[in-house]
């Protein structure tokens, strides 16, 4: 099976295992992915990692064998497709961590974004790689990426073609963090600075942020008094004070 779903004590790890062809993604895979995460959002994960088998990629994009001979209703729905699905990703009701342990190009450099953080090895690699087939990327890179790094940075990874190492991934804000040893135990630690939180006050906290990026100043302070009041009045948002005052730690329950 080219998706494999697992867990790591209380996370679930999503494993995109088509090493020989460097984890690239076809359709079916892609629909898997979404079967998948239906599991997820009926466990009791509280935050879900995607990861590339073995040490080369991640994700080496889309499988190109699919990208020929197809009518323009079939480009245009392949494409709403992995739109589709990286927009669910995104905004998941639990946090989500792409664990770059290789190249992460296309729509594999596509679906980490798409993802709440992104954890990298010092093999790390991303890149938008499509122009150089005389393509442009369609699974949200051309849209994610300059909200990432910015515009002009965005522009020059885009239509250079040209892949970026952890270390500039880093600085320009692609990676949230550079990690070593074990991949998936890295992210276990790095899921517990955030995961013992509330899992709503978290995704309030997500979409606000989110939701505020694209719009201006005064429209973003309305989403968030709209969110930050729906916070307030949830289970979480009354025990969360009464817990701080009692000098307690606080009782979550995710409501």
């Amino acid at each position: 099976m080219s998706i494999q779903l697992t867990r790591r004590d209380e996370f679930a790890v999503i494993t995109i295992n088509r090493e020989s062809a460097l984890n690239a993604l076809n359709y079916e895979m892609l629909r898997a992915i979404d079967r998948v995460l239906d599991e997820v959002e009926a466990s009791d994960a509280r935050s879900v990692f995607f990861i590339g088998a073995g040490t080369k990629a991640f994700c080496a994009g889309a499988d190109i064998s699919e990208l020929l001979d197809r009518s323009i209703p079939e480009e245009y729905a392949g494409t709403r497709l992995g739109q589709a699905l990286y927009s669910r990703i995104e905004s998941f009701p639990i946090p989500s961590i792409a664990i770059v342990n290789g190249h992460a190009l296309g729509g594999g450099c596509e679906l980490a974004m798409a993802c709440t953080f992104r954890l990298g090895t010092a093999a790390a690699r991303f890149g938008l790689p499509e122009v150089k087939l005389g393509l442009v990327p369609g699974y949200g890179g051309t849209q994610r990426l300059p909200r990432l790094v910015g515009l002009a940075q965005a522009l020059e990874i885009l239509m250079t073609g040209l892949s970026v190492a952890a270390d500039e991934a880093l600085r320009i804000g692609l990676l949230n963090r550079i990690i070593d040893g074990d991949p998936l135990q890295a992210a276990v630690q790095y899921a517990r600075e955030f995961s013992k939180h509330g899992l709503l006050a978290l995704r309030l906290v997500r979409d606000a942020a989110l939701r505020g990026a694209n719009v201006p100043l005064l429209e973003g302070l309305a989403i968030e008094a709209d969110l930050s009041t729906v916070s307030m009045r949830s289970e979480d948002g009354r025990e969360g004070p009464r817990a701080f005052l009692e000098k307690r730690p606080p009782r979550i329950h995710d409501r």
